[in-house]
């Protein structure tokens, strides 16, 4: 009994927990209200840190990250050019984990990053660049770094390799590191302890739990730890979704993953792309306008450049570009309950900067500005989404505030029966229980960030 599944779940289900969820709010408020920011948009030769030099733009130190220009052919055909993030280094996505008065507890952070919508967001305790903690920026050392540094096998939940958004960088990848921690950890005034249960109720107000703390916690491998019987009767009356309870645990569906594991195989092996990195001024629709890098035709995003003052942060004020979104994005998940389990149909998604070239991403991973024709699967999921059917989750959330400036994008999810979904599904699609995805988030580069995310929004 008391196992280490257990006593997640335990804290998935701990709706409070040593403060209370009001007192969470109130606190992120506080962090809002004595906040001082100031972003001011700048032209590229406003800053004397960031250059374009050798077809890119980076800056002087050659360190954090730079933007260069990206052409994609298929079968000989140039199909897409765009900008897109070039950084090499993996970071960290760190959260400690704590038993406190017999419940799971995470330690999270009040962090704020230049582009967050709304400032300051929950994130990991730890989330740092290779650059943020060897401070090649002057900065000070992220605190509890050393516990990820030198963390002990025992210590050790998750410790995964994970993608980012790869329409926007290139092969980028970060660390998502959950420790549990036996020694006393005292609380500082951007770090509070919360259960998994109130994480998951702060995820449905809208862009407060940031992106890297959705990502970490998606990769708790439920999957890989074994409920006992008297354990999980303990667990279900507490529980208000028992087909995904018993979707959590247990062996990987073989049959499922090796479908998902052909399609994906294939796509590697005989597809006919290729990806170019090419000089950022050479792309043919893209030029500066009014300080900002910019399509001629209708694009998901554009560059531009700021000057920020941001108190509390390892560095207070420095220069560097953004990608600002135009529009909100839609990522959709439809679900549906198989004899008793809860199933997600999930689409194999190839992107630009994709490390592999594809990952499983959701049902819908759609920009706000887009050409992609419209399947069945998809005029069924807007079918839903108009008339208001089946939704169980509707919400808007922040993408990485890093590189990101206001980026919010809608994550969704769908609840059908059976018999409303198609039997003969586009090619690409593919059903799979949760303890099946739960097993391939613990290998590298299979679900891509925004199936992760929207994973991570489930309760139980």
């Amino acid at each position: 009994m008391n196992s280490n599944s257990y006593k997640l779940l335990d804290s998935w289900l701990a709706k409070e927990g040593l403060h209370s969820t009001n007192f969470l709010l109130d606190w992120i408020h506080e962090q809002n209200r004595a906040l001082e920011v100031k972003i001011e948009k700048i032209h590229l030769e406003d800053s004397d840190f960031w250059i374009y030099a050798d077809g890119r733009i980076g800056n002087k130190s050659n360190s954090f990250f730079s933007i260069s220009g990206i052409r994609q052919f298929q079968n000989g055909i140039l199909v897409n050019e765009q900008p897109i993030i070039l950084q090499d280094e993996i970071g960290f996505l760190g959260i400690i984990c704590k038993e406190i008065n017999g419940v799971f507890h995470f330690l999270m952070q009040a962090k704020i990053e230049p582009g967050n919508i709304n400032k300051v967001q929950i994130s990991p305790t730890i989330q740092a660049t290779k650059s943020n903690f060897t401070q090649r920026h002057g900065g000070r050392k992220p605190a509890f770094l050393d516990y990820f540094l030198n963390a002990k096998p025992h210590e050790i939940i998750v410790d995964q390799i994970q993608s980012e958004q790869s329409s926007r960088f290139y092969k980028k990848r970060n660390r998502n590191v959950i420790l549990c921690i036996d020694a006393p950890i005292e609380e500082s005034s951007y770090h509070k302890w919360m259960t998994l249960g109130q994480l998951k109720k702060l995820m449905r107000y809208d862009n407060l739990v940031n992106m890297d703390t959705r990502t970490v916690l998606s990769c708790i491998p439920f999957s890989l730890m074994t409920l006992e019987a008297e354990e999980l009767k303990k667990l279900e009356p507490s529980c208000n979704d028992q087909s995904l309870l018993h979707s959590l645990s247990g062996v990987a569906n073989h049959h499922e993953i090796t479908n998902l594991f052909s399609y994906i195989n294939d796509y590697k092996m005989f597809y006919e792309t290729e990806n170019q990195l090419v000089e950022l001024y050479s792309l043919e629709h893209w030029y500066m306008e009014n300080g900002s890098f910019v399509c001629e035709h209708p694009s998901p995003f554009e560059i531009i450049f700021c000057d920020i003052s941001i108190e509390g942060r390892e560095v207070k004020n420095w220069t560097q570009p953004l990608f600002k979104a135009k529009g909100i994005a839609t990522f959709g998940l439809i679900c549906c309950e198989v004899n008793g389990t809860k199933e997600f149909l999930v689409k194999a998604t190839p992107e630009i900067g994709c490390f592999d070239g594809i990952e499983l991403g959701p049902t819908i991973q759609q920009e706000a500005v887009h050409d992609e024709k419209e399947d069945a699967i998809t005029k069924l999921f807007y079918k839903k989404l108009s008339s208001h059917e089946g939704i169980t989750i509707d919400v808007l959330l922040s993408e990485e505030g890093g590189r990101f400036y206001h980026e919010q994008n809608r994550n969704i999810i769908i609840e059908l029966t059976n018999e409303e979904i198609p039997s003969d599904l586009p090619s690409g699609y593919f059903w799979s229980d949760f303890k099946t995805l739960n097993t391939l988030t613990q290998v590298n580069n299979c679900l891509n960030i925004q199936l992760r995310n929207l994973l991570s929004l489930l309760e139980v």
